[in-house]
């Protein structure tokens, strides 16, 4: 066999491993959508089971902890498992898990239930993202930060709808309107079972060729790389304890400080997370046009000021400071993570499981803090602590610039 009947099919995979595939990433986003839909449920009823099984804060944060927890430290084992060994149908599996949980979660008659409920829940999450963002990495064409904001808009987009459809469903009917809810499970595992079908085909070819040859190297040397991701780690500390606050509490602030109805602070909830998903789909793209380090500078430190002003306003500036800190602090995320898939090639499932995993346990931990703190002093006080956790995000100088490292790297050779 010559050279050129050999180069000739690798140039053609290789021209289809570089075409964005934008009905797979649309799907995916889809499946990410109707994946932490369900997921945001779980904050949404805070207030219904509060009430029910007679709960405290301390209680709220707790079941937050144990459903993060298991979204969280399965996930990088998830990933670096499948970074060896991909399994096509494992995001329909995943799912399978969030279905049970769902079922006992509208029939959880107490306290330990309710735990049960929410780490099956959790499981279903910490199968389905590192293995969905390998998905969105496989379909990018190269443009791994749009890929990331479409498949980060579709899980944001979810989030958003959960409370509001919380507000419509569980609120008037009850715990058992939870089960409503596993009618989308059951198609987002049909939705799940078809992606599978063309990751199947596109795994072994589209990987090879994807990490020969779009993958870009830095020339870092691993103690730079270590310290940039504990860098980045800790960006997501802030970005998502801050976010704990909000997902966890904001309902809650929002109850105590203008005495609304819990309906009514579900759909405050929803404008916050409208506008997260807004601002998402901006990060991924912005950072491959100008450099994702300028991304996670603005997007985290770009918050403080309007952090810091939100517990001191009326209704009418909560609710616009809400929106517009969604919308900066929602586009690191996405930035983050393709920057750490930059800094680590050919890893893209361990750093997905990672990051997702550290960013949910942060979001338990925070949880769990913050309901502590809540206890002891007040709401309103839990937000005025929290302001200040985006002024981390000077932190970002400490990371290099990787479109410069490529940019040298490839005048060298």
């Amino acid at each position: 066999m010559t050279n050129e009947s050999v180069a000739q099919p690798l140039e053609q995979t290789k021209k289809i491993a570089e075409k964005t595939v934008y009905s797979i990433l649309f799907t995916i986003s889809l499946s990410h959508l109707l994946n932490d839909m369900l997921q945001s449920l779980i904050p949404s009823i805070y207030p219904l089971v509060k009430t029910k099984f007679h709960l405290t804060f301390s209680d709220i944060g707790l079941i937050t902890l144990t459903y993060q927890l298991s979204a969280s430290l399965l996930q990088p084992f998830v990933g670096m498992y499948t970074d060896k060994k991909p399994k096509a149908y494992s995001l329909s599996v995943g799912m399978g898990f969030t279905l049970s949980g769902l079922i006992c979660l509208a029939f959880a008659s107490s306290f330990y239930w309710l735990l049960l409920a929410v780490s099956l829940v959790g499981i279903g999450s910490s199968i389905f993202h590192p293995e969905s963002s390998r998905v969105a990495h496989l379909a990018s064409g190269g443009k791994r930060g749009l890929a990331q904001s479409i498949f980060q808009l579709g899980g944001n987009a979810g989030s958003a709808l959960g409370p509001l459809l919380a507000a419509l469903i569980i609120v008037p009917f009850g715990q058992g309107g939870i089960m409503w809810f596993s009618l989308a499970a059951l198609l987002a595992i049909i939705i799940l079972i078809y992606i599978g079908k063309w990751y199947k085909k596109t795994t072994v070819s589209k990987a090879k060729v994807v990490k020969a040859h779009v993958v870009s190297h830095h020339n870092l040397s691993s103690k730079r790389v270590t310290v940039s991701l504990i860098v980045l780690l800790i960006l997501i500390f802030s970005k998502f304890f801050y976010l704990a606050s909000m997902t966890g509490y904001y309902t809650f602030f929002l109850i105590d400080k203008f005495h609304m109805s819990v309906q009514s602070s579900q759909i405050y909830l929803f404008i916050f997370l409208a506008a997260v998903a807004a601002g998402t789909m901006a990060g991924g793209p912005l950072g491959d046009k100008f450099g994702r380090k300028y991304i996670i500078w603005i997007s985290i430190l770009g918050a403080a000021p309007f952090t810091m002003l939100l517990p001191y306003t009326d209704l009418f500036w909560t609710t616009i400071l809400s929106v517009i800190i969604g919308m900066i602090i929602s586009s690191a995320f996405s930035a983050i993570l393709v920057y750490a898939q930059e800094l680590m090639p050919g890893k893209v499932g361990m750093i997905a499981g990672l990051f997702f995993g550290f960013a949910f346990g942060m979001g338990g931990l925070g949880s769990a803090i913050l309901g502590k703190l809540a206890d002891s002093t007040s709401i309103n006080y839990v937000f005025q602590v929290c302001a200040y956790l985006p002024l981390i995000g000077i932190l970002t100088a400490f990371l290099p610039n990787l479109e410069t490292k490529k940019k040298q790297t490839a005048e060298l050779k």
